[in-house]
């Protein structure tokens, strides 16, 4: 295939991208065309879709300070001619794109969940048609955006400033720490507001007052559902959002190091657009029967994205072939590696989380002898875990760099890196099954407080069971992506670090300069990790020790917060008359603004540490102790993120597995045990956890940026 008709192909990614956005417009307009329910149904979910909007316009506003002032030291550092000058403008595009992610996905899951409820008042198909299809508007336009920013700066670089293919991709990876700042600040914000709320209503109403979840009598309760949009939609879209582009620009600017050229970077933005055609194509078999069991919902669900999964697969082999040349077809492998890392994950999350399996039922056991034995026994859990998922991703690396590299150094971290876009190539309909969780989840609220009738609320509960599996599914995936993802920005951190040496050897030697033994060092790639070396032992202790710094924090914020929300719910619960008996109503809104005005202040001081670290790890002991600091942060992140993700998904589903009717049941002495398990797993699986994806590519994503920066001006080369 000769390079024009390979710059030919190029075009499909923009039409791949008006494709995505398109389909999501069209089941938009599917979603808003259900009818929405009694009028009581109604007033509830506007409740919450105006909660969720007053959050994210509030978020955007300080999030928006950060970006002028990141903007105006990437211009700084631009005119120093330590970046490209195009580099700040890359910067705001890619937050941009990923807050636009989110909040679309967010708006239509707010005006989904009252049409999910009243659809499953018609059947159990009408209902899961309603809640999966908003979240596949989420899938859809986050890989849509994702690829319309690559084309839009792809075809200004190339045909507009005439940038060579080197320079193109170096300059497209440092767009995507505009997306992973964005990310983190929407997941960190996101996960404080949403756990603040569900912990706050959780202890003072089911434990103290022992109402039900959803009662309308609990004033946090409409603030719990704001947060499953601001959190789990908004924020997990602009988390993969940034997994997603950043395993294409990682895997463009690698393939150029391979030797690859323009072919090798085509091949991750083709497979994405096939990832699209795949999605859409997927979502059409998602169907199903109307037993209300989460088998049978589960099922529809996998059969949705295993068939896009196989399209992928099958596509991916000859269009490997044709556009790399059939000598390099062993990258198909790696390609296959990564979608079946991908989909074993998934599974593997699902057995350490859902009721339906050994471990949760043995939490939802330890229950019977107190609180104390089931923190115990989920944390347990949690811990196990880390093994097989950590197995898995072992074996994806090493097959995808053998059979890729075959010996060649750069071409097997290409195939480590393309490995990544495998398993991300389907995030539209991976993502559509996680975003459909919180959808069934406020789904189930609404039926409760709208007092629909028993029979519509089976059904919502059979769907938020399902969402609840979903969800932890979607993290096990989202964290699998994110080790790979950070595996391919490090070997791009290190090939920009010896690319930007060997230029200033050049200069230098062209100079008749003295070049200094510091920078032939930095040149040579096998130097960078030698734990012998002080800088690197330095540097990767730090990076180990970061992630749990981060979490501390969080965890913290989440603690602050709720306990913020656990005073106001008191407060009403003894001051406003009738309100226990249901003659008088809440006042929804001060909940909802204490869990913003916390969320905003809590999420500052976690985000900026994220992406001061590696700043200040380079300055202070050079290019290798942030190669060190990469690769503490990716290894204890990883198996920490897994970890908590796990265990909180355990102490979920225990509950539930009890409120179901087993060991006592609701208002039991295990319920109440389960409960306090369940609200220690709520930061767990929500906020800290989570954000652990995004901190360990963020602190990839801001070494690359200022690479140049650190290797000239460390005070410890």
């Amino acid at each position: 295939m000769s390079d024009q008709v390979v710059e030919f192909i190029f075009y499909l990614v923009p039409v791949g991208s008006l494709l995505a956005l398109f389909y999501a417009l069209y089941l938009y307009f599917f979603v808003s065309k259900q009818e929405p329910g009694t009028e009581k149904m109604q007033e509830i979910s506007n409740y919450v879709r105006e909660g969720a909007k007053a959050y994210l316009s509030r978020q955007y506003k300080g999030v928006g300070v950060f970006f002028a002032v990141m903007f105006v030291i990437l211009t700084a550092i631009s005119f120093m001619d330590y970046l490209p000058k195009v580099v700040p403008l890359a910067f705001l595009t890619g937050g941009l794109f990923s807050a636009l992610a989110g909040f679309f996905g967010m708006m239509t899951a707010t005006k989904a969940n009252a049409r999910t409820a009243w659809a499953a008042s018609k059947s159990l198909n009408s209902g899961l048609q309603v809640a999966f299809k908003s979240g596949a508007v989420m899938g859809l336009v986050v890989v849509g955006l994702g690829l319309l920013d690559l084309s839009i700066w792809f075809l200004i670089l190339k045909y507009v400033l005439n940038r060579p293919i080197a320079e193109i991709t170096a300059t497209m990876l440092n767009f995507g720490m505009g997306a992973s700042s964005m990310a983190l600040f929407a997941r960190v914000g996101g996960g404080i507001f949403t756990k603040a709320a569900d912990v706050g209503a959780d202890l003072v109403g089911k434990v103290e007052a022992g109402i039900p979840e959803d009662d309308p009598r609990n004033p946090a309760v409409i603030a719990d559902n704001v947060g499953d949009n601001v959190g789990d939609v908004a924020g997990m879209g602009a988390d993969l959002y940034e997994s997603y582009v950043g395993s294409i620009v990682a895997t463009s600017a690698l393939a150029v190091a391979a030797g690859l050229g323009l072919r090798g970077v085509m091949v991750p933005m083709i497979m994405a657009v096939v990832g699209v055609l795949a999605s859409i194509i997927g979502t059409w078999f998602v169907r199903s029967e109307e037993k209300a069991e989460q088998k049978v919902l589960l099922r529809a669900l996998r059969k949705g994205t295993y068939i896009s999964a196989v399209i992928v697969a099958v596509v991916s082999y000859p269009l490997i072939g044709m556009v790399l040349g059939w000598e390099h077809i062993g990258v198909f492998g790696a390609v296959l590696a990564g979608l079946l890392a991908g989909v074993i994950i998934g599974a593997l999350t699902e057995y350490y989380t859902s009721a339906n399996y050994k471990p949760t039922k043995e939490v939802a056991e330890t229950a019977l002898t107190g609180p104390a034995t089931v923190i115990i026994g989920g944390l347990s859990v949690g811990m196990l875990s880390t093994f097989l998922p950590v197995l898995v991703v072992t074996i994806a690396i090493l097959i995808s760099y053998f059979v890729a590299g075959r010996g060649d150094f750069s071409m097997g971290l290409f195939g480590i890196a393309i490995s990544a876009v495998g398993m991300l190539s389907t995030l539209g309909i991976t993502l559509a099954t996680d975003a459909y969780g919180p959808v069934a989840d406020n789904a189930g609220g609404i039926a409760e407080m709208a007092g629909l009738g028993k029979e519509v609320r089976n059904r919502t509960d059979a769907l938020d069971s399902l969402g609840n599996t979903t969800a932890a599914t979607g993290k096990g995936f989202a964290i699998g992506s994110a080790a790979l993802t950070a595996l391919a920005l490090i070997a791009s951190f290190t090939e920009k670090v010896q690319f930007e040496s060997l230029e200033l050897i050049n200069k230098l030697t062209e100079a008749d300069g003295v070049v200094p033994q510091w920078l032939e060092e930095a040149s040579k790639l096998n130097n960078f990790l030698d734990l012998t070396n002080p800088q690197v032992l330095v540097g990767l202790l730090v990076g180990a020790m970061l992630p749990f710094l981060f979490c501390a924090m969080t965890m913290k914020a989440v603690g602050r917060a709720a306990q913020s929300i656990v005073v106001e719910v008191r407060r009403q619960f003894k001051e406003i008359a009738g309100l226990m008996e249901g003659k008088a109503k809440a006042d929804y809104a001060s909940c909802v603004d204490i869990c913003t005005k916390s969320a905003q202040k809590e999420m500052m001081l976690p985000a900026l540490s994220a992406i001061a670290a590696p700043v200040i790890v380079g300055l202070l002991v050079g290019v290798k102790g942030v190669a060190g600091l990469l690769a503490g942060a990716t290894a204890s992140g990883f198996v920490l993120a897994v970890m908590m993700a796990n265990a909180g998904g355990s102490w979920d589903n225990a509950k539930k597995y009890i409120e179901e009717g087993n060991h006592g049941g609701k208002g039991s002495d295990a319920h109440k045990a389960a409960v306090v398990g369940d609200t220690v797993g709520d930061p767990f699986k929500d906020t800290s956890g989570p954000s652990l994806n995004i901190l360990i590519k963020l602190v990839s994503m801001v070494s690359v940026v200022f690479a140049t920066f650190i290797l000239q001006n460390a005070l410890f080369k």
